[in-house]
């Protein structure tokens, strides 16, 4: 491989946006509407292409993923005195989700090999308090969910499935986020089909659909009005502002008819680093990612773990310094600062999750990344083991 040095003027980011004049146009078309609100023809229409696509009962769109996620609490009635198990390699959200409520999130250790929560440890987490478990499809790949849902069965909790990560993959031949009770997608600017901000809220169970459509329209029944169900609407319930707008839909909704494609450029992305990379890995300098033979990944992220976790810090400046922008990911919520003050976590319980956090490297991941860029990134983590 040859590639001419980046320079200040060239810098490959670590992600940029797939977007085109599909969705520029679906913006316009709902500008000159002036139906820019929530709860509109667009709206409508991308929640029945996800219905239809991935065979839901419902899908409401959200504003975020982490509303979709609070929105599952509240669903779900979690409350002062509840536990529900998710991993600490996550984003704090899932977290969050449950400490609105009033309820305590319980950590669990992740596998090494998939960086996804390990069931075991879930299983050694249950008390009689536990509620839920909260899986999080890290990296697009999903989680074991034949040994999570069996443990659900056999606790009788609830399961809802984080996978903002995660549209497109699949599990077991089933679509992520489509598994347990509820799922959660995210449509934030950094995923794989986007709209700057945005999320959907996935479930099968027409009980929890039902009461999720009344939370993510301020506690009324005014999606039921609207469908001409009701005469009127008013308060009834618990809830908050979790709609979208139409004109954040118009460019999810252009987005997701591109998702397959979306997804296998960034397949060809993925498999060009594993392959330009394995020779560091049959070194032992690199451990790199690992696919369960039961998962159809999304390819949302391509990172690998540095052995010599000291020189992590040195092989992110040099690739900085060559216009390459790498980053790390999560900081385990058990050794956050809420974790330890608020939650009782002394920070060192989960040594899996601290050696994965602290070796991990995300590279550079989007479809239209242009391969003598990537070559050049490949080429600039050889330099530096290699010493040039």
């Amino acid at each position: 491989m040859s590639h001419t040095p980046a320079t200040a003027a060239k810098v490959i980011p670590f992600n940029k946006p797939y977007l085109g004049a599909e969705e520029f146009q679906a913006i316009t078309e709902v500008f000159e509407s002036g139906n820019i609100g929530g709860n509109g023809k667009i709206g409508s229409n991308l929640s029945a292409l996800l219905q239809q696509k991935f065979s839901l009962h419902r899908a409401l769109l959200t504003t975020s993923c982490t509303h979709a996620l609070e929105m599952a609490g509240m669903a779900l009635d979690w409350g002062p005195g509840d536990e529900v198990i998710l991993p600490s390699f996550a984003f704090v959200t899932a977290a969050t989700a449950v400490v609105r409520q009033g309820a305590t999130p319980i950590f669990a250790e992740i596998d090494e090999k998939t960086w996804n929560i390990d069931p075991a440890d879930v299983e050694r987490q249950i008390t009689p308090r536990t509620r839920a478990i909260i899986p999080v499809h890290y990296a697009g790949q999903g989680c074991d969910m034949d040994a999570l849902m069996a443990i659900a069965k056999k606790h009788n909790l609830d399961m809802v499935e984080d996978a903002a990560q995660g549209i497109g993959a699949k599990y077991n031949g089933q679509w992520l986020g489509t598994i347990g009770d509820i799922g959660a997608y995210s449509f934030h600017v950094t995923k794989n089909v986007i709209c700057g901000e945005g999320g959907a809220f996935l479930t099968n169970r027409e009980d929890i659909a039902q009461r999720a459509e009344i939370i993510m329209e301020k506690g009324t029944n005014r999606s039921q009005f609207l469908r001409g169900a009701a005469e009127k609407y008013s308060w009834v319930d618990i809830g908050s502002s979790y709609v979208v707008s139409d004109l954040l839909a118009a460019i999810a909704r252009a987005q997701f008819a591109k998702m397959d494609d979306i997804n296998r450029m960034r397949g060809v992305v993925w498999q060009r680093y594993q392959e330009g990379l394995a020779d560091l890995a049959d070194e032992g300098l690199l451990v790199l990612p690992y696919v369960h033979p039961k998962a159809e990944p999304n390819w949302h992220i391509y990172g690998f773990r540095i052995i010599e976790m000291e020189r992590r810090a040195a092989l992110f400046d040099f690739m900085d310094a060559r216009g390459i922008k790498a980053t790390f990911h999560f900081v385990p919520l058990h050794s956050s600062p809420y974790g330890l003050d608020n939650l009782g976590y002394k920070g060192d319980e989960f040594p899996i999750t601290d050696r994965v956090s602290q070796s991990l490297i995300r590279l550079p991941l989007y479809p239209h990344l242009d391969p003598a860029d990537q070559d050049f990134i490949i080429e600039t983590i050889h330099d530096f083991f290699r010493g040039n």
